[in-house]
């Protein structure tokens, strides 16, 4: 007899946990990047600072440990200046590359 698994029993996927090696935060990263979707950006690095430190890297980008959660909720509109702040502090850079390579 095949037990049935329910979703709400199921726990939460928590990406923090895989991103603990600069090659996984850029994979991830990169995948999201190419979703065009802000908010969905702005929750990918809230991921990423969680792994990487949340104190550590609002204290790198000059931003409050709140402004920092705020600004990665999911949903949120970030400006620029935060984002790239914020991938400074965690040792990345946005990159442009021609579509068509």
């Amino acid at each position: 007899m095949n037990k049935r698994i329910y979703m709400a029993e199921l726990p939460a996927f928590d990406a923090a946990q895989y991103l603990d090696s600069e090659a996984s935060i850029v994979a991830y990263l990169n995948g999201i990047l190419e979703t065009n979707d802000a908010s969905l950006l702005a929750a990918a690095l809230g991921e990423i600072v969680r792994a990487r430190g949340m104190n550590e890297i609002a204290m790198s980008a000059g931003i409050t440990r709140e402004a920092l959660y705020n600004a990665l909720l999911p949903g949120s509109a970030p400006c620029f200046d935060t984002l790239n702040r914020i991938c400074a502090a965690l040792g990345l850079r946005f990159v442009a590359y021609p579509i068509h390579v």
